[in-house]
């Protein structure tokens, strides 16, 4: 089931199109903090967002380069400013489609049923693991930390998506290794240590300082 998150400081149309949407079979959810709009983001982990422009603190457009900056999900922007500005602007700031209030709720449906089907019918589900700000995004293997993009390597990213699954228990050597390479054949102990050893600084660079510790002859550990 899809999870749709709406994005709508007027709590009447909010609730309406979250009704709406939910009776054709999806979920939704509506934010209610429009000062932390990211934060409701990833902790839902939508499928699709529908993206206000007027809103309070910041606008749409501030949240749609936010998002972008840690997920590729598919943003529709929906405001009664539907000048011709207005469409342009959130079209460059990565919106992938603008539906103009007052709109149809049966249209407005029907856009997001088919912006699903063209995003997911070949891709799968997006998926975002967060862990004190730190962000993977298991749909592109990409790590963000406050605003910027960690590079990692095959292997550093196996071991992160790992211990993220896992957040709060020790996963042992031997399951991060099967992970890496999906055998038991072939493995190096000193490759796993070089692996984790090097994704830590690259954590402790970007400020992450403590994310990944170790258990003691068990393993690793993300709290």
């Amino acid at each position: 089931m899809y999870r749709i998150l709406i994005v709508e400081d007027d709590s009447i149309i909010a609730k309406s199109v979250k009704k709406h949407i939910e009776t054709w079979g999806c979920e939704a959810e509506c934010v209610r903090d429009f000062e932390n709009v990211l934060s409701a983001f990833v902790e839902y982990d939508p499928q699709l967002v529908l993206l206000d422009i007027a809103l309070p603190f910041f606008n749409g457009y501030y949240w749609c380069a936010e998002i972008r900056k840690i997920s590729k999900v598919p943003i529709i922007f929906i405001s009664s400013t539907s000048d011709s500005m207005n469409i342009v602007m959130a079209v460059n700031m990565g919106g992938d489609d603008f539906i103009a209030k007052p709109f149809d709720l049966d249209v407005l449906t029907a856009k997001v049923q088919a912006m699903l089907r063209r995003s997911y019918d070949f891709t799968g589900k997006a998926s975002l693991l967060e862990n004190n700000g730190a962000i993977l995004n298991v749909d592109d293997a990409s790590l963000t930390y406050k605003g910027a993009k960690i590079e990692l390597t095959k292997n550093e990213y196996r071991i992160l998506q790992t211990l993220m699954e896992n957040k709060g228990k020790a996963v042992s050597r031997e399951t991060l290794m099967l992970k890496l390479w999906e055998t038991d054949s072939f493995v190096d102990e000193n490759t796993l240590t070089v692996n984790v050893t090097r994704l830590r600084r690259k954590l402790e660079a970007a400020g992450l300082n403590d994310f990944i510790t170790t258990r003691k002859g068990i393993g690793y550990l993300v709290e």
